[in-house]
């Protein structure tokens, strides 16, 4: 695994999923709690600042009327339903724990679903910058992270899912998903592991 080859997304780290005011955060709250899963993640991070590692962030937000979902059902009509990630509010903005580190994080908007290769241009960068390892942290493990990474594994990228930095509706969920699901398509490692691969040839 090379550093400059490297992409980490983070998906969905926005105030209504971690903000403690968030309209949908007691559907991870007790995921993230149990993991430290924002803590974990500014650490990553502030490690990897200064290395080649690609940042990318892939937001979900609406308009406020939501006219992008047809007939949804699941998550994405309980979003609707209690209008979460409307854009330009608070809610869809990307968490204060990462305001510090905007202008190292690359933002790719468009994500509408659970797939954050759908309708973005996110795998036109990474094509682009030669990535071949793409390293998933965020929510919601069984949903977008899980979406996100079969398909990156689909368009012939390795994945590796981080189990201390991704969020599930609970904890039985999230340690299901890294013991019997994401083993079939990817690696489950903690944020300790990639950083110890990605800075030992640095």
């Amino acid at each position: 695994m090379q550093p400059q080859r490297t992409a980490v997304l983070l998906i969905g780290f926005q105030n209504d999923y971690f903000a403690a005011d968030g309209i949908l955060h007691n559907v991870i709250e007790e995921s993230s709690r149990a993991t430290k899963v924002l803590e974990n993640t500014v650490k990553l991070i502030q490690c990897l600042v200064e290395t080649p590692v690609l940042l990318i962030a892939t937001p979900i937000f609406f308009t406020m009327n939501y006219q992008e979902l047809v007939e949804p059902v699941g998550i994405l009509k309980t979003i609707k339903e209690v209008g979460a990630f409307q854009a330009g509010t608070k809610g869809s903005q990307m968490i204060d724990e990462l305001l510090p580190f905007g202008n190292r994080i690359l933002e790719v908007p468009g994500k509408r679903g659970f797939n954050a290769f759908i309708n973005t241009n996110l795998d036109v960068i990474l094509q682009e910058k030669e990535i071949t390892h793409v390293v998933l942290a965020g929510a919601v493990t069984s949903v977008c992270i899980d979406s996100t990474g079969r398909s990156a594994h689909e368009k012939g990228y390795q994945v590796v899912v981080l189990s201390d930095c991704t969020s599930a509706r609970t904890v039985f969920e999230q340690e299901f998903y890294h013991t019997h699901v994401f083993p079939l398509y990817a690696e489950t490692i903690n944020h300790t592991e990639l950083l110890q691969r990605l800075t030992s040839i640095l």
